[in-house]
């Protein structure tokens, strides 16, 4: 390659374009390509990297707390698992339309995993996410109790396309908690979408945020635009667990028979 183009592509930090005019060069001389035709697969080539890195960092600014994705999530396992409406959360056009989601259900049927998975589909999509678990969203609250502290909590609550707040009803928050989550929920409600997923009945919640009209507030707008998705069936965890004993099992067999 020219060293001067090289030099220039340095300067103007192509380093997507860096990474393939090699191979495109060689493409082009063993397939005599047009002039315009070459340009158009190298400015390719260099939009494709920076959209790669954009995801790569939108993600981990995201916190998930696992890299999930749905080709991974076993529907077969639980058909109580509506496959087309999860595909259809995926497709993020809630998020367009600034409605909410809830995952209920009991613990390790999935939840998070969905939860984390459309997540990552929003990401893609070029929408901000922000993951939280309930344990993160204690931490926050705890962290930031003075008045500047709530500020910044809340401009990062709000400015996500999605928040996801996982895992509500494996701790009860902190107290007077409920009247900040509650404010994050009304300004959020029509202008942002929100996806939470809990193991805990609804009617638990005003125990869960100890404060009985928040909850009602928070839930009041949260159902309105909602899609309220159940999901019951066995837990996947302890299906992991049994599979793992067994493969213990039978290695342990295979090991004495060997002896």
């Amino acid at each position: 390659m020219n060293q001067t183009i090289k030099q220039h592509a340095q300067q103007l930090r192509l380093s997507g374009l860096l990474d393939s005019i090699e191979l495109r060069l060689q493409e082009a001389e063993a397939n005599r390509l047009p002039y315009s035709q070459f340009l158009e697969l190298v400015l390719q080539d260099e939009i494709h990297v920076r959209h790669q890195r954009l995801i790569e960092r939108h993600n981990k600014s995201a916190g998930f707390r696992e890299q999930r994705n749905l080709e991974d999530f076993d529907f077969s396992f639980n058909p109580s698992v509506p496959r087309s409406r999860i595909y259809e959360l995926a497709a993020c056009h809630f998020i367009r339309q600034h409605r909410d989601v809830l995952l209920a259900g009991p613990p390790g049927v999935g939840k998070s995993h969905l939860a984390q998975a459309i997540g990552a589909e929003a990401v893609k999509a070029g929408f901000v996410v922000l993951y939280r678990s309930v344990f993160d969203l204690v931490r926050d609250l705890l962290e930031e109790q003075t008045q500047a502290g709530e500020t910044r909590l809340l401009a990062r609550y709000l400015k996500p396309d999605l928040l996801i707040i996982d895992d509500m009803g494996l701790k009860v928050l902190p107290a007077k908690s409920g009247e900040i989550l509650m404010e994050i929920i009304l300004r959020r409600y029509e202008n942002r979408s929100t996806m939470m997923t809990s193991n805990r009945p609804i009617e638990e919640w005003g125990k869960l945020l100890n404060d009985v009209p928040a909850a009602s507030a928070i839930l009041d707008r949260l159902l309105h635009h909602a899609e309220l998705i159940p999901i019951t069936g066995r837990s996947y965890r302890l299906q992991d667990s049994a599979k793992e004993q067994n493969t213990r099992k039978t290695a342990k067999r295979d090991s004495s028979k060997v002896e």
